[in-house]
């Protein structure tokens, strides 16, 4: 139903260019032969094996946004969305998420607040595919709200200490280096007293607490991290002292537009599949196909897959250029998050009883995306920020 970037558009897309449909063919290919057919284990066991994710770094999937001296190929922000879309097309949010944590929304930290030494240091490594990452900001009392953080770091002999707790962390119970949020002004310090920190799996006083039992995203190891006096050196530093929150802001962006990319991988995925079933599934002496209300609910939920589609590359695009797009990011993450639901919501009622079935693609994804009207900045929290510059 979509052949979005796999040539069928050349020289009439404006915003992608051969470097990015070329990108987009290889990662839809890698869907196909590495993802799909063994996914399935993925979601039992918990987690994305690393002979995967090593494969994805050889393939330069995760140095999509880094300079060439890394290892990176110096893409821009279409690039993050067709990885984003393209993996989330693959019906698996869990890998999809695993991936784009440790490419869009933890790496990150360490490239634009690292030190020349930390970055020669993490960055190799971390484009290959042989470092994964984790971001420790989220904690029991503070999601999106960053100021109500209340892990703390204090000043060490030789360097800092840690204490406290972090909640819903991706990537949390097998990740190799962790980038962490803490307060370094004491308790009631305001934003300005936010730091980021390098913490490498290991470390004494660092801890998995418990790995967490999805409702969705199985394939995704997800945690519950506790640090008990974790002693890290003071190179560790990541950026400034009191930086932290403007770090936080400053990658929100980037991870909203990814994961409003995703969703619609997600939708366009739900679509194709489910325009196969009711084509196939006869009621009533008739295909489902062959109903009104059946053909105009999907074509009415594909129209609006297409504009949430191009609200997210021309959102891309502009960024790519400088441009400041907090406004139209949360509008995208917004819309995106809430129309893959949705969607989710139609096409499971297409397939009748048997979208209620565990075991089935569309079962599976309709629990997936429950989640993207909510990480990285619930529905609500994205229309604030929307309705603030209106």
């Amino acid at each position: 139903m979509d052949d979005h970037g796999s040539g069928m558009f050349e020289g009439a897309d404006p915003w992608f260019g051969p470097e990015h449909r070329m990108l987009r063919d290889q990662v839809r290919r890698f869907v196909e032969e590495e993802i799909k057919p063994r996914a399935d284990a993925w979601e039992e066991q918990g987690f994305v094996p690393r002979d995967v994710l090593r494969r994805m770094g050889e393939l330069g999937f995760f140095g999509i946004r880094y300079p060439a001296a890394f290892g990176g190929s110096e893409m821009d922000a279409l690039g993050t969305v067709v990885l984003a879309e393209e993996l989330g097309r693959s019906g698996y949010g869990g890998v999809a998420i695993t991936v784009l944590v440790h490419t869009d929304m933890a790496s990150v930290h360490v490239f634009n607040g690292g030190s020349e030494g930390q970055r020669a240091r993490w960055m190799p490594g971390i484009i290959a595919g042989e470092v994964i990452t984790a971001v420790a900001v989220t904690e029991p009392d503070a999601g999106s709200d960053v100021k109500g953080i209340r892990t703390t770091a204090r000043r060490g002999p030789d360097g800092y200490v840690l204490d406290g707790t972090k909640l819903f962390i991706t990537n949390g119970v097998h990740a190799d280096l962790y980038c962490v949020a803490a307060k370094t002004g004491g308790e009631r310090a305001t934003s300005r007293g936010l730091t980021m920190f390098l913490v490498e799996k290991g470390t004494p006083g660092l801890s998995v607490g418990r790995t967490l039992d999805k409702h969705g995203w199985r394939s995704s190891d997800t945690a519950e991290l506790h640090f008990d006096e974790c002693r890290i050196p003071a190179e560790n530093l990541l950026g400034e002292e009191g930086r932290g929150f403007y770090a936080i802001m400053r990658n929100f962006q980037n991870e909203r537009l990814a994961i409003a990319a995703m969703a619609l991988g997600e939708a366009q995925a739900a679509i194709e599949l489910t325009l196969a079933w009711v084509r196939a599934r006869r009621a009533f002496g008739a295909t489902l196909w062959d109903k009104q209300a059946i053909r105009q609910k999907l074509a009415t939920l594909a129209a609006r897959i297409e504009a949430g589609r191009q609200l997210v590359y021309a959102t891309a695009w502009r960024s790519a250029r400088g441009a400041d797009c907090i406004r139209e990011v949360s509008m995208a993450k917004a819309y995106c998050g809430e129309l893959v639901n949705e969607v989710m919501y139609a096409c499971v009622q297409c397939h009748g009883g048997m979208g209620f079935m565990r075991g089935t693609a569309i079962e599976r994804m309709a629990r997936d995306a429950r989640v993207q009207a909510i990480g990285g900045g619930a529905t609500e929290v994205m229309l604030e920020e929307v309705a603030k510059r209106m």
